[in-house]
């Protein structure tokens, strides 16, 4: 009798898949903060990340002392899901690669990313993903930490695709408020929130290209903040625009009620992961051989959406059915 061949086997053979990784990145920038979250998500379970803001959320001459308590935080035992990163200073700061240097001694092994804000071009980003695998090699951690690069400039759009392309980038998030602020004016200041953040011709174009950049690389495009913090259904709203009008799997939090709404917005509909699940587990019964379902045929091309269907819905707390959790998960 074969053995039953796993998905990630089957489908994706010398492939890199699309990281699969929360939906959600909720913004934290002081140690309270920081701390709520890590209560919120071991109230709610690992459905979002924590990035802990050590580029906005340190006081000016205290940059390294604000980097020592994240390392604390992200070391101590309510960091349970290990789903905490980081966000550190621009290229033109002086402080960055001494965060990197006390982040990574400190926590690499539990880090879960870094995110890189305000470059200007790919070479500046290039830069500093090189001085972050030499501090981890000469500090002995193995693991490659993943990457997330603000695309918040000009000159970032310009070199998106490039970018993207970088090692160790796992995400491109687009800083929609300081692209709107680069333009002078050019763009009103209603289109930092709906519906004109959707309409206005050069937010579509530089969303657009941030979501085509990311995923002709195996990267995943991650939206920007609402700004309203009361209305959560407007953060629905928004998180829904953005999954399926423009692409992006994946949008930032500022406050705790918008977590649930931008999961809830982003994550598969159970009708989705109930057909994703019964194609999956006739198509594993066939060898990944084309197969009929619903009067339809299905084959590697369909096998490979699905997959990525079932990985979503199981990060973002939807049920799956009970065989292809058994068989896949």
């Amino acid at each position: 009798m074969s053995r039953a061949v796993h998905p990630r086997d089957a489908l994706f053979p010398g492939e890199n898949s699309i990281p699969i990784i929360s939906s959600c990145e909720h913004y934290a920038g002081s140690e309270k903060l920081i701390a709520k979250a890590m209560e919120l998500q071991e109230k709610l379970g690992p459905i979002f990340d924590i990035t802990c803001d050590c580029e906005d959320g340190a006081q000016a001459g205290m940059e390294i002392e604000h980097v020592e308590m994240v390392v604390r935080a992200l070391k101590s035992s309510a960091n349970r899901y290990k789903q905490a990163g980081v966000r550190i200073h621009d290229y033109f700061q002086s402080h960055w690669k001494k965060e990197v240097e006390t982040l990574i001694c400190g926590a690499g092994e539990v880090l879960s990313y870094i995110t890189i804000p305000k470059a200007t071009a790919t070479k500046q980003v290039a830069d500093m993903i090189n001085h972050i695998q030499k501090v981890a090699l000469g500090k002995g951690i193995k693991r490659e930490i993943p990457i997330h690069v603000l695309i918040e400039t000009h000159g970032a759009l310009r070199d998106a695709y490039e970018i993207a392309g970088l090692p160790w980038v796992k995400v491109l998030d687009f800083g929609q408020m300081d692209f709107v602020s680069g333009h002078h004016g050019a763009i009103p200041a209603s289109a930092m929130r709906s519906p004109n953040q959707f309409e206005h011709r050069l937010l579509a174009r530089a969303k657009t290209e941030v979501v085509a950049a990311a995923l002709a690389n195996g990267v995943i495009p991650s939206h920007n903040v609402t700004l309203d913090l009361k209305n959560s259904y407007t953060t629905y709203q928004d998180a829904w625009r953005a999954r399926y009008e423009f692409g992006f799997l994946r949008m930032w939090s500022i406050y705790p009620l918008q977590i649930q709404q931008i999961v809830d917005a982003m994550k598969p509909s159970y009708e989705d992961v109930e057909d994703g699940a019964n194609i999956l587990v006739a198509a594993q019964k066939n060898n990944w051989g084309p197969i009929q379902y619903k009067a339809e045929l299905h084959d590697r091309a369909t096998f490979r959406y699905y997959w990525d269907v079932l990985q979503k819905a199981h990060i973002s707390g939807v049920r799956i059915p009970d065989e292809a959790k058994m068989a896949f998960f």
